[in-house]
């Protein structure tokens, strides 16, 4: 019973952790792409960039 629970409350503190990247990847992306002129495009690119960093997060997380 207490594994089933410690795996669940270490798979929530990752999901936490990583959760921000994509939100701040969105705005990074968005700043970026608006004094350069391309809103869209930094976007997407800030999108793709928060995915990884969540990927990126929730496997070091994994290995702790």
């Amino acid at each position: 019973m207490k594994d089933k629970e410690k795996t669940k409350n270490k798979t929530d503190i990752r999901w936490v952790a990583g959760g921000i990247c994509i939100p701040a990847g969105l705005f990074i992306g968005m700043g970026i792409g608006w004094v350069l002129g391309h809103l869209v495009q930094g976007m997407f690119i800030g999108l793709g960039a928060g995915f990884f960093c969540l990927a990126t997060v929730i496997m070091i997380k994994q290995n702790q």
